[in-house]
């Protein structure tokens, strides 16, 4: 039997073919000119009228702004009273609430007197003129690179939260105060006492907004200087809108929208659909989820171990019990055949039953405070393990 003959393919390319090798040429350069042309619409089409935000104001959501930690404070159970004068802060003010003064802060003389006279505890972010009256006794050192900086001090907010973003005015510690964030010859954050009242005073607020606060101890540092009081009175410049009516005036009362001509809209639409088509053509369907094995398998010992550690970097030994302890209720609670929401009397005395131990050392075990050292966690970890193991084996 003959062979059949072998047939050659075509070596003409078809229209199909060539449309797509032109296609996969020029592709990058089209995609490259609609995502400049969408660029463009879109900056004219926004009107460009954002206001800047508001540094240091708590109900600024922006990056110099500080809404974040008024909303912390606000779920930590403290009232943010946010005013604008010597007048509403006079209203709000009590023996138990704290001034915060930025330097943001607009005010005159006559209001400085009057809030120089408010009662309760002051906390001073930055320098003005102002400082001079609100903290008495303090004297201004010199200026620092605003950076990441240990406590190095015994004040309990700052040593506490640890490494934090300060810097700006650096100042010298008045008799009897306490400073932290050392640095040059001078320090960053300064605590005093003075006429019945504490006066801290920061040289740089930039750990307060929400920009750097969740960095390093930021929050941690805010929270335990802002948060120490049920009332926080934060005196905020003044909502200005003259800024606005010289920018339309600069226009002549045009904005940037009025500017854009009245069939522009049409032309953004149609290029809107023709997008909306390529997409529709270009588009492919994915296919089946494929696994793919990790190039590296983390054991969960290691994941716990990591865990651990920056618990005891940061001395988050209330943490790292609270955990402990969530872990041995939520082993131990089953083979004690009760419900997940057992109450914490049941708890203690079927374990106090079933394993022989004191009840009292076993609440404290499960539902007592924090230890107060590494030794006293350790021992924590060691007795729980030792309850869960007679549980298990009874």
């Amino acid at each position: 039997m003959a062979p059949e003959p072998e047939t050659s393919a075509p070596v003409t390319p078809t229209l199909r073919q060539a449309t797509a090798r032109t296609w996969r040429s020029w592709r990058g350069a089209l995609l490259l000119a609609l995502l400049v042309l969408s660029g463009a619409i879109l900056i004219v089409l926004i009107s460009g009228e954002n206001e800047p935000g508001k540094e240091l104001d708590p109900a600024d959501g922006s990056l110099v702004g500080s809404r974040g930690l008024a909303e912390l404070l606000g779920e930590a159970g403290v009232r943010v009273v946010r005013v604008t004068d010597a007048a509403s802060a006079e209203a709000a003010a009590t023996d138990d609430s704290l001034l915060l003064v930025t330097h943001t802060t607009r005010v005159d003389s006559g209001e400085l007197g009057e809030l120089e006279r408010l009662p309760g505890d002051r906390l001073i972010v930055g320098d003005s003129y102002y400082r001079k009256v609100l903290a008495p006794q303090l004297s201004r050192k010199d200026d620092a690179r605003t950076r990441s900086r240990d406590p190095e001090c015994v004040l309990p907010a700052a040593a506490r939260a640890g490494s934090a973003y300060m810097g700006g005015m650096t100042m010298m510690t008045p008799t009897g105060g306490t400073a932290c964030y050392p640095a040059g010859e001078g320090h960053s954050l300064v605590s005093y006492p003075y006429g019945g009242r504490t006066i801290t005073v920061v040289g740089d607020g930039q750990f307060m907004t929400n920009l750097r606060l969740g960095e390093d101890g930021n929050a941690a540092l805010a929270m335990n200087l802002v948060g120490t009081h049920r009332t926080v009175i934060w005196l905020t410049a003044p909502d200005d809108t003259e800024g606005e009516q010289v920018d339309l005036a600069g226009l002549g009362g045009r904005s940037l929208t009025d500017m854009i001509p009245p069939r522009f809209g049409w032309a953004a639409i149609q290029l809107a659909i023709a997008v909306v088509l390529v997409a529709l053509w270009r588009g492919r369907r994915l296919g089946p989820v494929v696994p793919e094995r990790l190039p590296v398998v983390v054991r969960a010992a290691e994941t716990v171990e990591g865990r651990g550690r920056l618990y005891r970097a940061r001395r988050a030994r209330d943490r790292a019990a609270a955990a402990l302890r969530s872990g041995t209720r939520h082993r131990i609670v089953p083979r004690l055949g009760l419900g997940a929401d057992a109450s914490m009397d049941a708890v203690t005395t079927a374990i106090a039953t079933r394993t022989g131990q004191d009840a009292h050392q076993v609440r404290s075990a499960l539902y007592g405070p924090p230890p107060a050292d590494d030794a006293g966690l350790v021992a924590l970890a060691t007795y729980l393990d030792t309850l869960e193991r007679q549980v298990r084996d009874s």
